[in-house]
């Protein structure tokens, strides 16, 4: 009776003893990926969505996947313990990210995913990591377009279902004529054959297109911004990872890897971000 017990004692020690080691409860969030947590461990995965077709940004080449998001979502998880190998990308389309969340299909999102009151009903954000500002894409050699003004009689392209174009329609030069391409990929297409004037999307994402070497010597990112979009990392609503995820992003701007992963990444279009702006301050976590 007495060898009973002392075995069921120290199979009770032994339990307590793999679940001290295993990375307590500072967890990736609600709903995550075979118990993902802050801290990582062996054999455990962070499921990380972003997109799969922005270059410069998050973009998927056969088993790789580069970018500025990208870049960003490896240090921090790499902060919270995780290894590369240890990250599953999965594709977060914008229609489809609150969902994705929700219903844990990942732990967290990098994917030019602006921080909006409405989406904080449904979502958490940590960050921002970025803020980014619509902007103008023209030829390299065209300095007859400054802002969105210049743009009366000239040819404008967006993407179709995009607000952007319309945008400048609506608020800055009603003579624009706009033409909708299925991607922005499409429209620089455009606008290196003479099609369109200018493309319109957020600064950071045209800067991404300019580098790819296609188009570098082209085109050029205006550099005039004419919104402010903070781009946050998507977090289940009951996550206890915010506080930490913040912390790596402020670590990645004081030591300079966030500076060098934007250079790397859309510094060949001679891009440079808003410097009153960026790098970003990190918000408190709501």
């Amino acid at each position: 009776m007495r060898a009973r017990r002392l075995a069921l004692a120290l199979t009770a020690v032994a339990a307590l003893t793999l679940g001290a080691c295993s990375g307590g409860d500072d967890g990736a969030g609600s709903g995550g990926s075979d118990g993902a947590t802050a801290g990582g461990g062996s054999g455990e995965k962070i499921r990380i969505g972003i997109k799969f077709d922005q270059p410069g940004l998050g973009y998927q080449d056969g088993s790789e996947y580069t970018g500025f998001d990208v870049d960003v979502a490896t240090y921090v998880a790499g902060k919270l313990g995780y290894e590369p190998d240890q990250i599953e990308w999965v594709q977060a389309p914008s229609a489809q990210r609150e969902t994705m969340l929700q219903n844990g299909q990942v732990d967290m999102i990098f994917a030019t995913y602006s921080i909006t009151d409405k989406r904080k009903e449904v979502v958490a954000f940590a960050g921002p990591y970025f803020v980014a500002g619509q902007d103008l894409l023209v030829a390299a050699d065209d300095d007859s377009i400054s802002g969105p003004e210049d743009l009366e009689g000239k040819n404008l392209c967006s993407v179709t279902g995009s607000t952007s174009a319309q945008r400048i329609k609506d608020e800055y030069a009603a003579g624009t004529n706009l033409l909708e391409q299925p991607g922005y990929g499409e429209c620089v297409t455009a606008l290196v054959a003479g099609t369109v004037d200018a493309v319109t999307t957020d600064d950071i994402i045209l800067a991404g297109l300019a580098s790819l070497p296609a188009n570098e010597g082209k085109v050029k990112v205006v550099g005039n911004p004419f919104s402010e979009e903070k781009y946050g990392v998507g977090l289940p609503k009951d996550n206890d990872v915010c506080a930490d995820v913040n912390s790596a992003i402020e670590a990645m701007i004081e030591d300079g890897s966030w500076q060098k992963a934007l250079d790397d990444n859309v510094g060949a279009s001679g891009y440079e971000p808003n410097d009153s702006l960026n790098p970003p301050t990190v918000e408190a976590c709501a």
